[in-house]
């Protein structure tokens, strides 16, 4: 390549310019530096190495000595919101709200985060009142979505519905625990002395529409069996057995992980037809497909209440076999203790006293096996709960206990 003499001069010119747009970028950054207060630096500084404490009291400083800065005022406010110190965190998010000169971009982030504030303070009203006000802001869908929790901790199973419907038109995204909203609408509308069936059973049909829409799932399962069995207590209530046992048995076909919420009521199904052998061989064959302690009892009930001692001890040898837990042993030892008119089967008998004991030092282990644990949080419970009172998520615990698991 040609060497070319225009190059002597535009190469020079091009460092000249370099060098003085440096110089210009480096005198900006130092003099916004100088502007800077220390108290800034000392709040950073304080972050970095994990003191919250100190750099909230660094950046207070800050902010005293310029009130116009908006970003840390919002930075303190999630500290303090962080830190469970909601009266300062409201404090600070209403300070911003009250200048006349904040931007509306800035003044819509106030709004938001205030709300924030009042929901995680436990001020319900207030926070629905300000996510309220945002509806028409950017902060439209987590506003909504706020919204949706607030209603559900208030058990506004209408207002929750509707701000689903919000959300789906805003965001088209579908909320599952929709269908749970609907149930719980027509659990309201069959319980008291006079049930409304006519609207639970309008309740019921909307919770299906909308657990059709999800993907056949786990979670989907445990919704289309509440669904089942809320049907069937429809059923029940307007006299219609047929139509209870037909529902029952639809929990068993669909979602065969949940026979445990429903074998009590079916056995009684087939009893009250005179066909108790019948329920039991149903049951039966379905716990060894899908072994549950809940229908292991019932089972084992429904023999010894019509003193089919025999075969009562059968099964529970051949369950404990193919799926030794020592709840079911538990289980098994206390309905031969609750039994008075105790029969002796063809095997060695045990002395009463000492069955008592075993089942006394059996309990005291299985007791803390025998709970439902939400697979979101962990949180455990004897009763089985379709929103877990831990974390409020729905169909997070499975239909078996602890133990069943392991």
């Amino acid at each position: 390549m040609d060497f070319e003499p225009w190059w002597l001069i535009i190469v020079p010119v091009l460092f000249a310019l370099g060098w003085v747009a440096a110089r210009v970028d480096i005198r900006q950054m130092l003099s916004e530096t100088k502007a800077l207060p220390k108290s800034y630096f000392k709040g950073l500084n304080f972050l970095l190495n994990e003191e919250p404490d100190r750099a909230i009291d660094a950046f207070i400083e800050v902010a005293k000595l310029d009130p116009e800065t908006t970003e840390l005022h919002f930075a303190l406010g999630n500290l303090f919101r962080r830190r469970g110190e909601m009266e300062r965190a409201i404090r600070v998010h209403k300070s911003l709200l009250a200048r006349a000169d904040l931007p509306q971009s800035d003044r819509e982030m106030a709004q938001h985060e205030l709300a924030q504030d009042f929901l995680k303070a436990g001020m319900l009203d207030r926070a629905e009142a300000a996510f309220t006000n945002v509806l028409q802001t950017r902060y439209a869908v987590p506003a909504i979505k706020a919204l949706i929790r607030i209603y559900e901790s208030g058990h506004e199973w209408h207002n929750a519905i509707d701000a689903v419907q919000k959300l789906n038109a805003m965001a088209n995204e579908n909320v599952p625990q929709l269908a749970h909203y609907q149930c719980e609408l027509a659990l309201s509308a069959l319980s008291g002395s006079d049930p409304d069936v006519v609207a639970a059973r309008e309740y019921l049909d909307l919770a299906a529409a909308s657990a059709t829409i999800e993907k056949l799932n786990d979670h989907n399962k445990g919704t289309l069996a509440r669904i089942a069995i809320m049907r069937a207590e429809l059923a029940k209530k307007e006299g219609n057995p047929e139509k209870q046992c037909e529902h029952l048995m639809s929990v068993l076909e669909s979602a065969p992980e949940y026979a445990s919420l429903i074998a009590d009521d079916l056995l009684h199904c087939y009893e009250n037809d005179g066909n108790l052998q019948g329920g039991l061989d149903i049951l039966k064959k379905h716990y060894f497909n899908y072994p549950s302690l809940d229908v292991f009892s019932v089972i084992i009930k429904g023999y010894r209440k019509h003193n089919n001692y025999q075969e009562a001890y059968n099964f529970i040898h051949k369950a404990l076999s193919s799926h030794p837990t020592l709840l079911g042993l538990d289980r098994a030892i206390e309905s031969e203790l609750n039994d008075q008119n105790r029969a002796t089967v063809d095997v060695p008998g045990i002395p009463y006293a000492d069955l008592d004991l075993m089942r006394t030092i059996i309990s005291r282990h299985a007791h803390r096996l025998d709970k439902y644990s939400c697979n979101n949080c962990g949180f455990e419970a004897r009763h089985y709960y379709w929103q877990c009172p831990g974390c409020n998520g729905w169909d997070t615990y499975k239909p078996r206990r602890i133990e069943e698991f392991q």
